[in-house]
């Protein structure tokens, strides 16, 4: 679980990147669980687009993805979302949480 500093650097931090993925009408299945999964796994924090087609709430699906992949959920704005999960292998941590 992550407090409220930790979220406030996470937010930071998504500001400058770019969705990695699109949601769209087909919904959450689990094709689409298991990428984030993997884009969770290589980049620790990653930004995803809900399409209007979709016809999903952000924040709702935000936290059932987030819930479901064991991630933490950082923001959602608007059609987009932003989650958190700590990269297993130690090559692939880049992301730093600030001290509670």
């Amino acid at each position: 679980m992550i407090n409220g500093k930790q979220r406030a650097y996470l937010r930071k931090l998504a500001n400058g990147i770019d969705a990695v993925f699109q949601i769209g009408k087909g919904g959450v299945t689990d094709v689409v669980l298991t990428q984030l999964s993997d884009a969770l796994e290589a980049r620790e924090l990653i930004k995803v687009h809900i399409l209007e087609t979709a016809l999903l709430d952000t924040k709702s699906t935000c936290n059932s993805i987030a819930a479901r992949l064991g991630a933490e959920s950082v923001q959602a704005i608007g059609s987009r979302f932003v989650i958190y999960r700590q990269s297993s292998k130690e090559k692939n941590r880049k992301i730093k949480l600030p001290r509670v």
